[in-house]
């Protein structure tokens, strides 16, 4: 039992040092709680801001619904990037989705749906 949740706590402890790392060359980097709900969404949010002027890392955790996005601050802000994930269709901390983005989203990706 012992050795179970020292592997358990090496395991979380390697997954969060990984993200820091992943992230760790970056000056510039937020995180942002979405409205994402599956892998489709995840796809998307990270393409479609892979593709938004300034942006020059995005990754979605699906657990927590949090995007952490590496951005060049000459070029982009934290709210422009929230604006940027609402003209997805996808809530971005406070910044409601674009309603005519959102509707253009799977059924599956609403949220107003059930996790899947």
């Amino acid at each position: 039992m012992k050795n179970l949740i020292t592997i358990l706590l090496a395991t979380i402890l390697f997954s969060f040092s990984a993200e820091a790392q992943s992230f760790g060359q970056y000056d510039d980097v937020v995180k942002i709680k979405t409205s994402a709900i599956c892998k489709m969404c995840k796809k998307r949010i990270e393409r479609d801001l892979s593709l938004t002027k300034g942006i020059e890392k995005a990754e979605l955790n699906l657990d927590n619904k949090v995007v952490t996005v590496a951005y060049n601050a000459k070029r982009t802000d934290p709210e422009k990037i929230k604006e940027a994930i609402s003209n997805i269709g996808y809530d971005a901390d406070e910044v409601v989705a674009d309603p005519k983005a959102h509707d253009r989203l799977p059924d599956c990706c609403q949220k107003d749906v059930k996790p899947h």
